[in-house]
């Protein structure tokens, strides 16, 4: 399903790069929109539908040339009655569970606009938001992935910044040290940063990303070994060292709600975490540094995990251990 729609923005780009506009292009004028959004769905629900209806204002809807909605066999009901009249939605339905690298490369090959924003499904955009992260390309022409800043529920800024991990940093949260206040620098995120100030940052996250297209090609991509979970490290990562740093753009913002469909399966969403990390680390890390990873994460985590999560949810926690793990060791001994 493919509505029309009234595309009035200016695509010149800046003689500095070719594929980021200047800033004091990307205004009201006439014009191609700038922007294909790729949303992955797997059970969203009404967070897809406030999703889709935050790109309705006139404010995000004059930068937008199609979204694109990859569909990973969901089972919640009609998706179709969820899809504002007035937005060019094309719903990709692939009847499977695809993950969100593999979707998410999928709805990418099915647009031509010159960036890709690639938008949760739990996610909403604040009206301003895609005038702002495309502005940010106009600061540099290293800059390669933009991220905005992340709100919660209430309004409250979310750490959604991070550093890229090492394997010093994946086995100490093995042990649960991230959580002590010595070691904030091991966290996920950068909680120790105020996320206030606009910036190069190792890596925004992929729940509200945009980047040019040429670059997302050049790159190759999503790596869609990672099923769900640290693609978003990787493809920043791959940028970095191509010369395109990450940039967190603050005067934009977007509502998120962050765990998503996935929380409703914790045991499978902690396999996710661990596989992905495993795969992570398999990829960037030197032999020995693997091997730490790779023991960290199967002999002790295990233990302190379980603790934890017994402690924190008693019976259901300790299950969805056992089940992460369960799949985990599945995998590695089968490959599946």
């Amino acid at each position: 399903m493919l509505t029309e729609a009234v595309l009035t923005i200016d695509t010149g780009l800046s003689p500095r790069s070719n594929d980021a506009p200047r800033h004091d292009q990307i205004n009201e004028g006439g014009g191609d929109p700038l922007v294909d959004i790729v949303i992955v769905n797997w059970n969203a629900g009404d967070h897809l539908k406030a999703c889709l209806a935050s790109l309705v204002s006139e404010s995000e809807r004059r930068h937008i040339r199609t979204v694109t909605i990859v569909d990973n066999g969901s089972t919640d009901g009609d998706l179709d009655a969820r899809v504002p009249p007035d937005l060019p939605v094309r719903i990709d339905r692939a009847y499977a569970n695809l993950g969100f690298a593999a979707g998410a490369n999928r709805g990418a090959r099915q647009g031509d606009a010159p960036y890709i924003l690639f938008l949760n499904p739990d996610a909403r955009l604040v009206p301003g938001a895609l005038q702002a992260a495309l502005a940010a390309f106009g600061r540099s022409a290293a800059i390669g992935i933009v991220g905005l800043r992340l709100l919660d529920g209430e309004g409250r800024v979310s750490h959604t910044c991070s550093r890229f991990p090492t394997a010093g940093a994946f086995a100490a949260r093995s042990l649960g040290l991230d959580r002590l206040p010595w070691f904030q620098r091991l966290k996920p995120f950068m909680e120790d940063w105020p996320h206030a100030e606009s910036g190069i940052v190792d890596q925004v996250m992929g729940a509200c990303l945009i980047l040019p297209r040429k670059l997302f090609d050049d790159l190759g991509r999503f790596d869609e070994r990672f099923f769900l979970y640290y693609e978003d490290v990787d493809l920043a990562k791959r940028a970095q060292l191509a010369n395109r740093p990450s940039w967190f753009e603050a005067t934009g913002a977007a509502y998120h709600v962050g765990g998503g469909s996935s929380a409703s399966i914790p045991g499978r969403r902690l396999f996710y975490i661990l596989a992905s990390r495993l795969a992570y680390g398999r990829k960037h890390f030197h032999r020995p540094a693997y091997l730490l990873v790779l023991f960290a994460t199967l002999a002790l985590e295990p233990w302190s995990r379980l603790v934890q999560e017994t402690c924190r949810r008693g019976v259901a926690g300790a299950a969805a251990v056992a089940t992460g793990y369960g799949l985990l060791l599945r995998q590695m001994v089968t490959g599946r």
